[in-house]
C-alpha cells in the first residue's frame, strides 16, 4: 500500500540530493488525500519535512501547524467522508472549496498525486511565483506538457511520473520475486529494497541525462534511460 507513496519520495530525495539540497525542513504541498499522497506525506514527515496542504475531489485543506496524518487517514480511509472534515476537527486548519487553488499555497516543493492534468500552465507559473524549487509527479502525468516545459525552462527540478512513481510496479516485482522463490520478506527489508530501487531509478534518469547533453533535465533522462532500458531488452530477445 506505501510503495508508490514511499517510492516517490525516496526519488524525490535523491533528486534534491544532487542539487545539493534536502527535503528535511522544506515545506512541501502534497494534492490527493488517497493511498499515494497518504504515504507520500507519511515519508515525508518522516524525512523532516513540514506538509501543509492535501486535498480531494471537492476542495483543499491547508494547515500552517503541519498535516495531521492520523486524521486524514480516520476521514479518508475509515470513515470515508471528505477533507473538508478535517478543518472541522482541527481548528488550525482552513477549508477552500476547489481543489485547483490548492497551488496557490506557497511551498518550497509541490508533489502532485491526485490525477492526471491537475497543473496546467497557469498552475505552473503560481508554483513558480510562489518560490518552489522541485516538483515531484506522484500521478501518472499530473503536469500537463506545457507545465513541465515551464518548470524546465525555469529551472525547476523535476521528478517526471514515469520514473519518480514507479515505486508501485517494482514492489509487485518484489511480491513476485518472493512468491517464486518461497520467501517471506519483512515489511522493513521491502521497504529497504524499494529505496535502493528508486535511487537507482533516479541514477540511470541522471546519467542518462548527462550522457545525452541534458544534464539536470530528469523528464528526459527518465525518456531515454527507459526507451534505452526497452531497446536492450529487445535487442536481447532477438526482436530487432
Amino acid at each position: 500500500t506505501e510503495a508508490t507513496g514511499y517510492g516517490l519520495i525516496y526519488f524525490v530525495e535523491e533528486m534534491l540530493k544532487e542539487a545539493g539540497k534536502t527535503i528535511n525542513g522544506q515545506t512541501v504541498v502534497i494534492s490527493g488525500a488517497g493511498n499515494v499522497a497518504i504515504y507520500a506525506v507519511k515519508k515525508a514527515q518522516e524525512l523532516g519535512a513540514k506538509v501543509v496542504a492535501m486535498c480531494d475531489s471537492s476542495g483543499y485543506i491547508f494547515d500552517e501547524d503541519g498535516i495531521d496524518l492520523p486524521l486524514v487517514q480516520q476521514i479518508k480511509e475509515i470513515e470515508r467522508k471528505r477533507i473538508k472534515e478535517y478543518a472541522v476537527r482541527k481548528p488550525s486548519a482552513k477549508y477552500f472549496e476547489g481543489n485547483k487553488g490548492i497551488w496557490t499555497v506557497k511551498a518550497d516543493v509541490v508533489i502532485p498525486c491526485a490525477t492526471q492534468n491537475e497543473i496546467d500552465l497557469n498552475d505552473a507559473k503560481i508554483i513558480v511565483e510562489n518560490g518552489t524549487f522541485a516538483v515531484g509527479e506522484g500521478a501518472n502525468m499530473p503536469c500537463t506538457n506545457e507545465a513541465e516545459q515551464y518548470f524546465l525552462e525555469k529551472g525547476i527540478l523535476l521528478a517526471p511520473s514515469k520514473a519518480a512513481n514507479a515505486g508501485g510496479v517494482a514492489t509487485s516485482a518484489l511480491e513476485m520475486t518472493q512468491n517464486s522463490m518461497r520467501l517471506s520478506w519483512s515489511f522493513e527489508e521491502v521497504d529497504e529494497k524499494l529505496h535502493g530501487i528508486m535511487v537507482n531509478i533516479f541514477k540511470n534518469t541522471r546519467d542518462a541525462a548527462k550522457e545525452y547533453g541534458f544534464e539536470g533535465n530528469y523528464l528526459v533522462g527518465a525518456n531515454i534511460a527507459g526507451f534505452i532500458k526497452v531497446a536492450d531488452a529487445m535487442m536481447a530477445q532477438g526482436i530487432v
